[in-house]
């Protein structure tokens, strides 16, 4: 079974400049136009759409790429 996030989970994901954390504003649960790019997701496969904690930048993944970030 995947690993369900929901609006307003606080998680983390690698990028090119390491990693980074973030809150998933928007769940996808239907193909999507993104930065010029068709992102796919499904219902059974949703892409979340997270704001950087230290920028402006949204940035679109799978849950497969993200992790829960463990509260302190």
């Amino acid at each position: 079974m995947k690993q369900g996030f929901k609006i307003g989970d606080h998680v983390t994901w690698n990028s090119e400049a390491g990693h980074v954390r973030g809150k998933i504003i928007k769940v996808q649960h239907k193909d999507f136009k993104y930065k010029g790019h068709t992102h796919h997701a499904t219902a059974d496969d949703p892409q979340y759409e997270i704001k950087s904690d230290q920028s402006d930048h949204i940035a679109a993944h799978k849950g497969s790429a993200l992790s829960h970030v463990k509260n302190k």
